[in-house]
């Protein structure tokens, strides 16, 4: 089973980790216990999106990009293929969502 906070938990590791950065320092940046922030990189707590900003703040990333990294390695488990852009009818809502109802 995919679970978003193992994703998530492995892109902030990844992030952190390629920064040469060790998990006390982003946790005091981001002024978040260095317990609690080990616990959402191992992907054992959800992260509240107000901390999540914080840690991305820390990490010097935008949010966006450690979302949309989460969101393609979800993709790729499941093995689907995400466009590079929105298919005509999907933003007008002419066209619904695989699955909606």
């Amino acid at each position: 089973m995919i679970l978003f906070r193992q994703e998530l938990g492995d892109v902030l590791r990844d992030a952190r980790r390629s920064q040469g950065r060790t998990l006390r320092q982003v946790s005091s940046d981001a002024r978040v216990s260095l317990g609690y922030l080990s616990e959402i990189e191992r992907g054992q707590k959800e992260a509240s999106s107000e901390l999540l900003v914080s840690v991305t703040d820390a990490l010097g990333l935008p949010l966006s990009f450690v979302l949309r990294e989460v969101s393609d390695r979800i993709a790729i488990a499941e093995k689907v293929t995400i466009p590079d852009t929105v298919p005509e009818g999907l933003a007008d809502g002419t066209t619904p969502l695989v699955g909606a109802r």
